[in-house]
């Protein structure tokens, strides 16, 4: 098993036809993805990469059985994308696009609280790297090299550490089941408890690790769901901890605004709810290997 996409989910690229998204829909091709399509408005019809091209998501739905999508479209257009694909039936949607107002983002967050929540598209993003799970199927710009199959869940609002994660435990001959990049905006579609709560009805994942970052609780409140309800352990790494107060740093979510939002105080507080702390970057994957080993 893995979350959120395998071998049979057909997907679409929003933004196929753009130098951006045909780079990237090839990468997807290539690693064994089933793209079934993608949205360019004004050239539906066309063939591209081999697949159709449509004006629209929700014709794609109704002509090839779109059920995930991936978002290539200008941060100015982007949020219409997603809602166009949450209006059509998409049930899970990447949004790769970084830098989509913030205003923007408060817009799809209320529109899609409008579907009842069996029907609610899931988001994750924007700014994020997409999901992967190995050996089945990728719907992100992430290198799919470096990840092989196994019993690890990888969340993370950082895509480069969550590449960092994946190399590590692939050179101690470790597998992950997916990896799922939430994104480092201030508002993004899902957050790591979202995820969590994904990887503990999996029956194929066994531990997860969870990379966090300064800026917001997103992290401590996945840690206080942890407790209350996962069965699997989990890892955490919280970059950040040099970072100071007032000063973004990187992703337009790291930045201190409230206490506990630093990354001393969420390690304290993970520490609390029963969380095991990876203490640097290089540490991550042998921090797995060793909750797995007790196992």
């Amino acid at each position: 098993m893995a979350i959120l996409i395998d071998k049979e989910t057909r997907m679409i690229v929003q933004g196929f036809t753009g130098k951006i998204g045909t780079f990237h829909a090839q990468d997807m091709i290539n690693y064994g993805s089933n793209v079934v399509g993608g949205i360019t408005p004004g050239k539906g019809g066309q063939t591209h990469l081999g697949r159709p091209v449509f004006n629209t998501v929700k014709e794609s739905v109704q002509q090839v059985g779109a059920e995930a999508s991936i978002i290539f479209v200008p941060p100015a257009f982007a949020a219409d994308s997603i809602m166009e694909a949450a209006d059509a039936g998409i049930k899970y949607c990447v949004a790769v696009t970084d830098g989509i107002p913030t205003q923007d983002m408060m817009k799809v967050k209320q529109y899609l609280r409008k579907f009842p929540k069996d029907e609610r598209m899931i988001l994750t993003g924007p700014n994020c790297a997409g999901t992967i799970s190995p050996g089945k199927s990728m719907l992100g710009i992430m290198p799919g090299h470096i990840y092989i199959p196994g019993v690890v869940g990888i969340v993370g609002r950082s895509g480069t550490l969550g590449y960092e994660a994946a190399d590590q435990l692939k050179e101690l001959g470790i597998g992950i089941s997916t990896s799922v990049g939430i994104g480092g905006d201030p508002i993004n579609g899902s957050s790591h408890r979202d995820i969590l709560e994904l990887f503990e009805q999996d029956d194929e994942t066994r531990v997860v690790i969870m990379i966090g970052e300064i800026g917001g609780p997103q992290e401590v409140e996945a840690g206080v769901f942890a407790k209350a309800y996962m069965s699997k352990p989990v890892i955490a790494y919280i970059a950040g901890l040099t970072a100071p107060k007032g000063r973004r740093m990187g992703h337009a979510g790291a930045i201190i605004s409230e206490a506990g939002e630093g990354a001393a105080e969420k390690v304290e507080m993970l520490l609390d709810l029963g969380v095991t702390i990876a203490p640097n970057p290089s540490s991550m994957g042998e921090t797995v290997a060793k909750v797995l080993a007790k196992l």
